[in-house]
C-alpha cells in the first residue's frame, strides 16, 4: 500500500536518517517511506494502526486464542497431533457482529479444540499468508474460520458463509464441528 503524502516535522520521528530510505513511526503507523523529488513515498507495514486493532484482537484473545504473530508460529501451531481452531480475524462488520461473536460462543463449547489460535487480516501479513496456506483449495477470504486435525484442514467457514446470517447459526455450525472432530 502506497501513499504520497507530506509531513511536517512535528509528526515525524526518524529511528534511521539514511537519505533515501528512513523508518520511522508516524502516529503509531509502522512505515518506510522512500524520497522522490521532495514526495514522501510512504509503505504501511500495517493497514490500520494497532491501537485501532487491539480491542478486535482481544475479543478472541480473552476468551482462550493465541495469537499468531510470524509465519514461524502459523507452523508451529498448526503441524503438530490434535485439533486447531483458526480465525482469520479482521476489521469488517461481519467479523464484529459475527465471525468473533461466534468464535467466542464455539470456544465455550464442552467439546472445543485443543488449541485456538488468530490472525489479523491487514497486521501481520506473513503469518496471515502462511495460515491462508494451509487452507487451500479455499481461496484467501476474511474473516475466515478453520478446523484442523493432525495438520490436515477438515472444516471451513468462509466470508460468504458468515456475511448476513446470525452469529449463533455460525457458532452452532462450528460446535457440530467440534463436536465431530475434537
Amino acid at each position: 500500500m502506497y501513499e504520497k503524502l507530506f509531513f511536517s516535522q512535528s509528526n515525524l520521528k526518524v529511528k534511521n536518517n539514511a537519505y533515501d530510505h528512513l523508518s520511522f513511526d508516524a502516529t503509531k503507523w509502522h512505515c518506510t517511506f522512500a524520497v522522490e523529488n521532495r514526495i514522501i513515498i510512504l509503505k504501511l507495514e500495517y493497514m490500520y494502526p494497532e491501537y485501532l486493532v487491539e480491542p478486535m484482537r482481544a475479543e478472541l484473545t480473552k476468551v482462550g486464542f493465541e495469537e499468531m504473530k510470524t509465519a514461524e508460529d502459523v507452523d508451529s501451531a498448526l503441524t503438530g497431533e490434535g485439533t486447531v481452531f483458526v480465525v482469520v480475524n479482521s476489521v469488517c462488520g461481519c467479523a464484529a457482529a459475527n465471525a468473533r461473536p461466534a468464535a467466542r460462543m464455539a470456544a465455550a463449547n464442552e467439546k472445543h479444540p485443543d488449541k485456538m489460535i488468530t490472525v489479523f487480516a491487514g497486521m501481520e501479513k506473513d503469518a496471515v499468508d502462511r495460515a491462508r496456506s494451509y487452507m487451500m483449495p479455499f481461496p484467501p477470504s476474511s474473516p475466515a474460520m478453520a478446523l484442523f486435525k493432525d495438520g490436515k484442514l477438515v472444516h471451513m467457514i468462509e466470508r460468504h458463509q458468515i456475511e448476513g446470517r446470525p452469529a449463533q447459526m455460525i457458532a452452532d455450525n462450528l460446535m457440530g464441528a467440534f463436536n465431530e472432530y475434537c
